[in-house]
């Protein structure tokens, strides 16, 4: 659905109000966050914030395009070039850098509304799959250039390598913010880089 156009205060007004949400909803998780909560968060008025978001279910959809921008974007420059076996490993030590400075607390904030959403709102799962596969992709690219630059060996799949990755990455945030150390998360994607290490020629 598109977007109705909205003048400069309207476009900074509706983007203090999802993140508003956005952070709420990380920190509360969607169930525990009501629209009034959002409201006074992000200091408009009931009808300021419903000129936005007719309802709760658009805010959540809103704040799933949101985190995914900001999970992105934390991530750059490193995501968009991660086609050598260096890169991959300095994109390795960022994230695990990022969980350090956050005591490993949170998780991460696209699986978290995974992990609540995907069974319960076909809409925001959905949406969710749509996240992921950005970041799947952006994985991958990087992993499919070494392939087609014959650093990889013809036996090596750069789709599932990628995939391997993120499921890595996820398993290991989710393990990580439960056991609050790094431990898993380092194993799990040293695990998948020592693998597509040995597949170079």
């Amino acid at each position: 659905m598109q977007e109705p156009k909205l003048t400069k205060k309207g476009r900074e007004t509706r983007a203090r109000i999802v993140a508003a949400a956005a952070k709420l909803m990380f920190d509360r998780g969607v169930a525990g966050t009501s629209v009034e909560d959002v409201q006074r968060e992000a200091k408009v008025s009931a009808s300021q914030l419903y000129h936005y978001f007719k309802e709760k279910r658009e805010l959540v959809l809103a704040v799933i395009v949101y985190q995914t921008e900001m999970v992105l974007s934390a991530q750059e420059p490193l995501l968009s070039h991660l086609d050598s076996m260096e890169a991959l490993r300095a994109w390795r030590d960022a994230i695990v850098k990022l969980q350090v400075e956050r005591q490993c607390a949170g998780g991460c904030p696209i699986g978290s509304l995974a992990s609540e959403l995907s069974d319960t709102d076909q809409g925001a799962r959905i949406a969710l799959v749509d996240s992921f596969m950005q970041w799947e992709h952006a994985i991958r690219r990087g992993v499919r250039m070494m392939y087609e630059r014959g650093e990889l060996t013809i036996h090596a799949n750069p789709d599932s390598l990628g995939l391997a990755l993120l499921t890595a990455l996820q398993g290991g945030l989710l393990l990580t913010q439960v056991r609050r150390e790094t431990g898993p998360l380092e194993a799990g994607l040293d695990a998948v880089l020592s693998y597509i290490d040995s597949l170079r020629v």
